[in-house]
């Protein structure tokens, strides 16, 4: 698998095989993803790798959360407050094709509600890394970090592994962050990542999303 198959065969990985990622494998992923690049070599990067019990735990602290209507609280805000285009559109689109797959006609907020749930249960992935980032550091470092979390999910799915980045799984930081022991006054959370192995056989996991040529986006100037 060369960089360009890597990049353009990667998908959000929506549905798990009941398989487990052994502790060999994740650690060699995230010993290729540390060469990623970053400001003056900071590697602002913390990950927390929560299988188990543990990711059970978060799991249900999250939709108790959600059950009980208590107001997400993340660190910062991934989307904005209103909805512009050509971005609306983009999103609309990215909605549909996602309900489609998984058979969710226009009316039923019911299987709309479980879908977006499913998030909270890292998609029945047996592993979820979780990355956070010490709130001394600046947006550069958010930046590099992105970066970091495209080495992982490139680094895993060069392993045959598939990956979910999930801003919503840090809608609630600090049930998280207790959870797994982290510092509140020290760490910001970013995001989690469902990892595990592809059911490719699953429809959600067949689907693709487009993507604008590069004279949308590009401007050349001599």
């Amino acid at each position: 698998m060369n960089t360009t198959e890597a990049i353009r065969d990667r998908i959000s990985t929506r549905a798990y095989l009941d398989k487990p990622v052994s502790k060999e494998t994740i650690i060699q992923i995230l010993d290729v993803a540390r060469w990623s690049p970053s400001g003056t070599n900071t590697q602002p990067w913390k990950v927390a790798v929560v299988e188990g019990t543990t990711k059970q735990a978060i799991t249900d602290a999250l939709l108790d959360a959600q059950k009980k209507g208590v107001k997400p609280n993340p660190d910062y805000d991934y989307y904005p407050t209103e909805w512009v285009e050509p971005f609306k559109a983009r999103r609309f689109e990215c909605g549909m094709a996602l309900y489609k797959a998984l058979e969710i006609g226009r009316e039923d907020k019911e299987k709309r509600v479980e879908a977006a749930l499913a998030n909270y249960r890292f998609f029945g992935a047996p592993a979820t890394l979780f990355f956070f980032i010490d709130k001394v550091m600046r947006q550069g470092s958010w930046f590099d970090m992105g970066m970091f979390l495209q080495s992982v999910m490139l680094a895993a799915h060069e392993q045959g592994l598939g990956s979910c980045p999930q801003a919503s799984t840090s809608d609630y930081p600090d049930l998280v962050r207790d959870i797994l022991g982290v510092s509140g006054d020290q760490y910001s959370l970013i995001c989690g990542l469902s990892l595990g192995y592809p059911n490719d056989s699953h429809p959600v996991n067949q689907y693709r999303t487009s993507r604008e040529e590069v004279d949308t986006f590009t401007t050349w100037f001599d």
